[in-house]
Order: C-alpha cells, then structure tokens, then sequence
C-alpha cells in the first residue's frame, strides 16, 4: 500500500468529520423526539456527569410554556367520577421521564421555588421544604407530593393572613397568583370551592380543622339530644360523598400545579334577592306546552286574577306585614283551594318511593308526601285533569338506599332517578307535554339540589338546601322548612316559649361545628359574654339546668348559623318557640321567600359580621324588637305540621308556592286562547 498523500488525507478527514456530523445529527433528532422536555444539549453531554440520587430534569418556564400546549390529559387519580376535570398542562410522559442531569433552567424545584416565593412570600425555610420535596423523588410520587405541599402551603397562607378575616380573599391576588403561575410554566388546575374565610392571623385554628368538606354534605341539623346520634352517623358516612373530597385529596394529582380559589359571584343579601326574584317574575317563563289542554286555560284564568287581586284591608288569620302582597296571597290561595288538582305517580319501588321518614332533620319531605297522597281534595286519579304532577320520591331514602359508603359517587343515585323519569316519561304523555315543567318535588336532604339539576332542570324543586349560587332558581324552585319532627305522633309538642318579659338571653346557638361560620362564631362569642350563650355541641341537660329547647324559650334572638350547607333546621325551631330567627347564611333563600316578607319577623346578618353579632342586636329598639317577636308567633302557623292539614299551615304553604310559582310561569300557545 502506498502512502496516503496530503490532499487524499484532507479528502479522508472531511470524509471522517462528515460521516460524524451525520451521526451527531441523527442522534440530536432522537434525542429531541424521545426527550420532549429535556435539554437536548445537556442529556448529550451529561454522561460524565454523575448526579445527585433523585434529581430529576424538567424544563425551564419557558419552555414548559411552550410544551404545555402539546397535549391534552385528564387526570383522575385521587378525584371521584364526578370531580374529575380536563386541563391543559404537561404532557402525560413527563409522569414517567427520570432525569438524570441537572441545570438552573431545568431544575423545576427552582422554578417552583421562585413560583411560590414570589407568590406567597415564603421564608427561606418554607423554599426549602418545597425544594427537598421535589428533589428528593424522581418520579411521580416526587410530583404528588410536591403539589400537596404547594397546596398546605396554599391554605397556610391564607390562614395566616389577616387581611382576610371574614371576607373572601382579594380577587386579585387571585389573579397576581394565576398571572405568577403562567408565568412559571405551572398549569393551574380546576380551582378549589369557596375556602372557608379565616378571621384573623390570631386564630390557631387550623383550616382543615375547621371545614373540610365545605360542599354538599348532611350536616348535623338536629339541636337536641335525641337526634344527635342519628345524624351524626350520616355525617360520617356522607364525609366521603363525590362532591365533597377532602383537601389531601385534591392535591393529590400527577402534576405539580398550584390551586386557586374560583371567582365566586358576590354575597347576595336579602334585599338584593328581593330584586332578583322580581326580576324573575318578570321575565321568566315555563316551556310552552307541545299540545293544547284546559288545564292551561285553568291556570291562565288563575293568573289574570291573582294578578288583579283585590286589595284587602283586614283579615283576621293574616297579617299583611308578613306578607310581600297580603292581597295577592289571599286570592292566590282561595283559587288554589278551588281549583288545584293534583296527579301522584303510584310508579316507583319503595323504599325511596312512597315510604317517606316523618322522624328527624329530614321529615319535611316526608310529611308532605304523606299527606298529599292521603289527600282528597287535591289528588285526582285522572292525569289529564292535573294542574301539577308529584314526583314522590324521598331524598333521604334514595341516599340510604343506593349511595355506597366511600364510593366517592353519586353516579347511581342520579341514574336511578332518570330511569324513572324515562320511564313515566315512556308510559305517561304529561312530563313529555311540558318537559317536566308542571312537574314538582319535595326534598329535603343536602344533596337534593345537585341530584336533580340537570334531570328536572324544567320542573318546580321545593329544596331545604336553597342555595342561590347552587342552582336554586327564584321565581321557579321554593325553599322548603326544614322542620326537625322528634315525635311523629304529636309534631306541636312543646309549642310556644317564654313571653318576651320573661326571656333573659340576648342570643343562643348550640350546635355542632359544621362548616366553617359556626367555628367562627364560638371564636368570638363563646365564654365571651354574659348575655351571649354561644355554645358547641350541648351536652345533656344535668337536672337543674337548661337543655337545648329551654335555651330557645328563654332567649331573645336564636341564632341560626349554617353548617355545611345554608339550610338550618334552627331557623323553624326559632319559630317554633317563639324566638326571634338571626340567620347567618350567606346566599340563603328562607322557606317561602316568594310569599313571606322575612325582613319583618326575622334579622339577616352576613357571615363577615359574626364580630359585631352583638352590637347588631342591641342596636335593635326593644319596641322594634317586640314587634318582630309578636310577628314571630303571628308567622308560626304557616310552619307546623298537623295530622290533619288545616288551612295556611306548612303542608298547605308547601303545595301553595309550588302552585304560585306554576301559575306565574304559565305560557301557552297562541292558538290554546281560541275556544
């Protein structure tokens, strides 16, 4: 072999330098579409690099920015079937990948460093902890237990910080903090429900201890000792419903995210709801009926007279400063005795139809259907004559028949309801006539209102849990008594209370800590006050004390705190013994609000003036103040249960709103006026 010459080992090396490019090349590509979110430079040339246990690579804000549009994932580890929710972040191999190098861009412990501190003005302590958390994992459990933290941190904050006392956090810092996230590269994932507000940097209570579950669960309603133990197993075994997951549990996804608290639509105080349902009677209007019936032409009549009711001056069972229009209740209710009837459905298996509980927090409900379909002047057999339709099922049987314990889902039970629907849909023309718009249901258990929503979206709701912001409908749903009956054999016993002379105590409330208002409201008033009996749970009465009823009958104000939910069976035991009601429920639609002035018999106090709670009262003349007691005992007979129903009484209330209601919708086709 001949020795190679100059220009042929030039041609050689660019040969040789060419064939390397090409290599260096191929593996670059690789490289970039094997490792989507890795530094394609680094993982080159890291290979001399040994790094530390656990630390893994992700990409900087930039470019996590830039790759969070790649894909789409739904993540449902650690949520239930309902709570889970599609978001746009990084993509799902990213769970998977383990770095093996490390960089100031890549390192995501310090991207969520800078995110956190710069968001919550975190300490160096704080940084740290989040920083270990995430390094010292290099795979999914690192990410998980990262957002956890994130969200600890989250509530921390919040608890510490006093300018939120008693009012919701500002929305922009809610805004700073999505804005701060973006930026970070972090994806935001579906926001919290509304946090219960902390009152002050001085309060050590702790967040979680206070309300964990603030959505939707069976609150303890029931005030005395009797019903204590029943409610609070189905307090137990409701903690773990689908709507209402714990903290730990919403933190616990795949992807490192920061939460933040959802844009909730401002407090709506009871002069503002006054505006709205007149608003409501104005504008809305019921599905116009598919084909012509002479009910409608019925219920048209009935509208043009109630709506030219005559004005009366003095009537001796009604008293016109209970009422929104003394004049057009009274004509409303003589057509509604005059003409009503009424269509029960006999389809449905027991126990969650036709075998309604009369015991307990829940026995509105259950009275009701008892009574209706006991009923002779209303009920007819003949549903082409039916004004209104009765859905008799019970809301507490359908939970304690179908809901699985810790199932975290309510799929079942809301698909048990819509196979009936389909059913009586199926054999019957009246829900198809009107799209379930002359159709109505009683219930009374919290998780009535979500149950039914969609499924009789059309249809007149009567819901003890009326709460504005969760779908409850003004001018089309009513708000249903939750009347707490101990003793279905006689519901009046121990009716009536002290006379005002004789009632010591400026304000009561007893009860369990449900939600976050009450744990709030012992903050300020327990042992704080002489005049102020501010109490948790009761314990039974030792001989020689007060229990719970006398506390009622001895008191001024009966303080009506919401729990879990806004409803209170608090708010009908004031009535029941005469004490003037002091609710304190944000967004709260007392029973009968379409009928009743509220404002002339009971007081509203926002839940952000618990700390006034005491000079809101005294302020109140004591002239004043037995005017409002004297209209406490003068409303009590609209909220009392009979064996035999009598007139203006709870059963004839209930049937009353939702023939109102049915009557101010009516909407026809032209074509149904001729004739």
């Amino acid at each position: 072999m001949g020795v190679l010459k100059p220009r042929e080992n030039q041609v050689e090396a660019r040969h040789l330098l060419w064939l390397i490019g090409t290599v260096f090349s191929v593996v670059f590509v690789v490289q970039y579409f094997e490792l989507p979110y890795g530094d394609v430079l680094s993982s080159l040339f890291s290979a001399g690099d040994i790094p530390a246990p656990g630390k893994t690579s992700l990409p900087s804000s930039d470019s996590l920015s830039k790759l969070g549009t790649m894909g789409n994932m739904t993540t449902a580890q650690g949520l239930n079937s309902s709570d889970v929710h599609a978001m746009h972040g990084i993509d799902s191999n990213a769970e998977t990948m383990e770095g093996n190098n490390e960089g100031p861009k890549n390192d995501f412990a310090s991207v969520m460093n800078g995110a956190l501190d710069k968001s919550f003005g975190l300490d160096e302590d704080n940084k740290n902890v989040t920083v270990e958390k995430v390094n010292n994992s290099g795979n999914r459990s690192a990410l998980k237990n990262a957002s956890k933290h994130e969200s600890s941190l989250y509530l921390e904050n919040i608890t510490a910080d006093s300018n939120s006392s008693l009012g919701k956090i500002q929305e922009d810092d809610m805004a700073l903090l999505s804005q701060r996230s973006e930026r970070s590269g972090v994806g935001l994932i579906s926001p919290l429900p509304a946090l219960p507000q902390i009152i002050s940097s001085s309060n050590t209570t702790s967040l979680t201890n206070l309300d964990p579950h603030p959505i939707t669960l069976p609150p303890e309603r029931s005030s005395v000792e009797e019903d204590a133990a029943h409610t609070l197993n189905k307090d137990e075994k409701a903690e773990t419903s689908q709507k209402d997951l714990t903290l730990s549990n919403r933190s616990s996804i795949s992807v490192p995210a920061l939460e933040t608290r959802p844009e909730l639509p401002a407090v709506t105080t009871i002069s503002e709801m006054n505006d709205l349902l007149v608003q409501s009677r104005a504008s809305s209007r019921s599905m116009k009926p598919r084909w012509s019936s002479a009910v409608d032409k019925e219920l048209l009549y009935a509208k043009s007279q109630i709506e030219n009711a005559p004005i009366i001056k003095n009537d001796p069972g009604l008293h016109a400063s209970l009422y929104r229009n003394v004049s057009v209740f009274k004509r409303s209710y003589e057509l509604m005795e005059n003409t009503l009837k009424v269509y029960t459905y006999r389809e449905g298996e027991r126990p969650v139809f036709h075998q309604p509980p009369i015991k307990g927090i829940y026995a509105s409900e259950g009275w009701f259907m008892k009574l209706m379909q006991a009923n002779k002047k209303f009920v007819t057999k003949n549903g082409r004559k039916a004004h209104l339709f009765y859905l008799p099922f019970s809301s507490l049987m359908l939970e304690e028949a179908l809901y699985v314990p810790n199932s975290h889902s309510r799929k079942n039970l809301e698909q048990y309801l819509k196979n009936y629907l389909d059913m009586i849909g199926a054999k019957y023309p009246f829900w198809n006539r009107t799209g379930g718009a002359d159709h109505f249901l009683v219930a009374c258990h919290d998780w009535a209102p979500s149950e039914t929503l969609k499924l009789m979206a059309n249809s007149i709701r009567a819901l003890c849990n009326s709460d504005i912001r969760e779908g409850f409908k003004l001018g089309k749903d009513v708000s249903l008594p939750e009347t707490c009956v101990r003793i279905p054999q006689n519901p009046l016993r121990q009716l009536g209370g002290k006379p005002p002379s004789q009632r010591r105590i400026l304000a009561f409330f007893a009860g369990s800590m449900h939600g976050y208002v009450r744990p709030i409201l012992l903050k300020y008033w327990e042992n704080k006050d002489p005049d102020m009996k501010i109490y948790g749970r009761m314990p039974k009465a030792k001989k020689g004390t007060m229990n719970y009823i006398q506390h009622m009958k001895s008191s001024k104000y009966c303080i009506c705190a919401k729990g879990y939910e806004v409803n209170s069976p608090r708010v009908v035991e004031a009535i029941f013994y005469e004490c003037v009601p002091v609710i304190i429920s944000d967004n709260f639609v007392p029973p009968f609000f379409g009928v009743l002035n509220w404002e002339s018999f009971a007081v509203f106090i926002l839940e952000k003036d618990i700390p006034n709670l005491k000079s809101i009262l005294l302020s109140i003349p004591e002239k004043s103040y037995l005017e409002i007691q004297m209209r406490v005992k003068q409303v009590q007979q609209h909220f009392l249960w009979h064996a035999k129903p009598v007139k203006y009484d709870v059963f004839h209330m209930i049937l009353h709103s939702v023939w109102y209601n049915r009557v101010l919708q009516i909407r026809v086709r032209p074509k149904q006026l001729l004739g």
